[in-house]
């Protein structure tokens, strides 16, 4: 069983229909003035007028990207480059990497100094904290709406609030959050959104960013000023047919969706602590993503643990995919209080839609097998 959709999801039926045309019939360059062109550009804007429609913005607002990643550096990146009234970013310690590594390129290059907000040990950050560190010459601000490795759910609302009556932009990377969580920008108050495709049934390669209009921005690519100047390069039609697509059906099934696979998720969360001796859960217990349960469990390593899974049939992983193959202990885990000896031993569990309670109950048996096995050989 698959329990991996935090890393990436499959290609959804409707979104491969989607997009199909545009992969062949309807292959044109939008950028170019005949039948064939103007045929991609017609689902080039109805695309981008889907996205916006459920982002709660304006279609010139959003700009389609090559993924989270991308989306992450633009934002930061461009936002800080293209109007800055100071030198200063504020972001969490618990960030994915593409938020932290742009802001370290920021720290080396143009001397940014960089402000990390501090976490509990559930994973949330403090508004008075951030209230505290805003300064006026803070140029972003980048927080994101729920962790990829513990599934905690920032208060964006509470941390909007703070950074609006400073006039500092906020941006926050929702790559996870799509799908399970509301997106209306306006309601959560960023001026800057990060999405992407793969993570809600669009192939890998696609993704978006919102970025509200008044906002300047300096581009990371130049070229031929698609995207409204914000990313030069051929449009990739069919992504973005596929992400809006995919963001259009999350968004209609969330509310279900994310109220099913809740109560499967409390049920399978019981299961292992209650009967995997020395299993903690972490991130918050309830102000987390539906679909998200992480643990470590001391004694063991979680590479380990993972093989044993496997070879039990479940197919899960130790943390971000991203940093899959690292020896280094987890940063989110070690901000939010872990030693690096129990970080090691992190295994997170990602459910979808589609996930069963059958097979989360052979799951948590399998998990309560493959700690004691690996227990047993330690000692």
């Amino acid at each position: 069983m698959y329990l991996d959709n935090a890393a990436t999801t499959p290609v959804r039926s409707e979104v491969l229909t989607a997009m199909w045309p545009f992969l062949t019939s309807d292959f044109g360059n939008p950028s170019s003035h005949h039948r064939v062109g103007e045929a991609a550009a017609a689902a080039l804007l109805g695309a981008r007028q889907s996205v916006a429609h459920v982002l709660g913005c304006r279609p010139g607002d959003v700009i389609f990207t090559s993924g989270g990643t991308e989306a992450d550096n633009l934002a930061i990146k461009g936002i800080a480059l293209g109007s800055p009234r100071g030198r200063h970013l504020i972001t969490s310690s618990i960030e994915h990497e593409a938020v932290l590594q742009s802001c370290d390129y920021l720290h080396r290059l143009h001397g940014f100094e960089i402000t990390l907000l501090a976490t509990d040990a559930a994973g949330l950050v403090d508004p008075d904290e951030l209230r505290a560190t805003l300064r006026p010459d803070t140029t972003l601000v980048s927080v994101q709406y729920a962790n990829n490795e513990v599934g905690s759910v920032q208060d964006l609302s509470a941390l909007a609030a703070l950074t609006r009556a400073a006039r500092v932009p906020l941006h926050s990377d929702a790559v996870q959050a799509a799908g399970w969580l509301p997106v209306n920008v306006v309601d959560l108050g960023v001026d800057a959104l990060s999405l992407s495709g793969h993570k809600m049934g669009a192939p890998t390669g696609t993704g978006v960013l919102f970025v509200r209009g008044r906002l300047p921005i300096e581009p990371l690519l130049h070229g031929g000023g698609q995207e409204r100047g914000k990313r030069s390069g051929t449009e990739n039609v069919a992504g973005a047919v596929a992400v809006a697509t995919a963001l259009r059906l999350a968004e209609g099934e969330r509310l279900q969706a994310a109220t099913s696979v809740a109560r499967l998720r409390d049920t399978f969360t019981e299961r292992v602590l209650r009967d995997t001796p020395g299993a903690r859960l972490t991130g918050h217990r309830t102000r987390r993503l539906p679909g998200s349960a992480s643990f470590v469990f001391p004694g063991t390593s979680g590479e380990a643990v993972l093989l044993e899974l496997e070879a039990r049939g479940v197919v899960c992983s130790s943390g971000s995919a991203c940093a899959a193959g690292s020896s280094e202990p987890s940063h989110v885990l070690t901000s939010m209080g872990f030693s690096a000896d129990d970080a090691q031993t992190a295994v997170r569990f990602t459910l979808s839609a589609r996930t069963s309670e059958q097979e989360l109950e052979t799951a948590a048996a399998s998990v309560h097998e493959s700690v004691a096995r690996i227990r047993r050989i330690a000692r």
